[in-house]
């Protein structure tokens, strides 16, 4: 099988790829994550997606690198990493209690010959509504330090996710269908092809 790279420092990420049972490797991108211009939260993920794995397949003769970047947007707003925790505590106040929409993009790219696919998935998230106190306790954890929208749906931050519309996985980071779906167009296949199952 080709040289599969991970363009994220995100262990999610690393961890649901892993899931997959491909072999792969991780390069962390040094990408510029700031998009001018008045664009789209489903073009802003697939542009910052696309550009985390052309970093990294341009210092690449060969493989196929995946790119994913993921933003949480409530009124149009978008809302990033927390810079601190006060930050975390006052994004968590607007979400509580509200609909919000994940954007999660994913690109993937070959190496050798610069042949790409971009695309995305958005997920509702409905956010259960939360006293002060459940929120300086949640920012306590320091688990939304380093998560968009200062929560992380596979973590403690379960806790406070009444319900979604859409896809579990666009939450957390990497929409794993979408992934499968690209990765099929470099001949890379998460379900391979056997002999047929026969019965007994």
């Amino acid at each position: 099988m080709r040289k599969l790279v991970l363009a994220s420092g995100s262990p999610r990420r690393r961890e649901l790829l892993s899931g997959l049972g491909l072999s792969f490797e991780v390069i962390v991108p040094d990408a510029n994550e700031t998009v001018e211009g008045n664009v789209s939260p489903a073009e802003m993920v697939r542009t910052l997606a696309y550009r985390k794995a052309a970093e990294v397949s341009n210092s690449l003769q060969d493989g196929i690198v995946i790119g994913a970047d993921t933003i949480v947007v409530l009124d149009g707003q978008v809302l990033g990493k927390p810079v601190d925790q006060q930050d975390a505590i006052r994004m968590l106040r607007h979400l509580q209690g509200r609909i919000h929409t994940v954007y999660s993009g994913v690109a993937v790219i070959d190496a050798a010959s610069g042949k790409h696919r971009v695309d995305y998935r958005e997920t509702r998230v409905h956010m259960r509504h939360l006293s002060d106190n459940e929120i300086e306790a949640y920012v306590r954890t320091e688990e939304p330090m380093d998560k968009a929208g200062s929560y992380a749906i596979q973590g403690i931050g379960s806790t406070i996710v009444h319900s979604i519309e859409g896809d579990y996985f666009t939450v957390v980071g990497l929409p794993m269908e979408l992934l499968a779906s690209l990765l099929t167009s470099f001949d890379v296949h998460v379900l391979k092809p056997t002999e047929t199952i026969r019965g007994g």
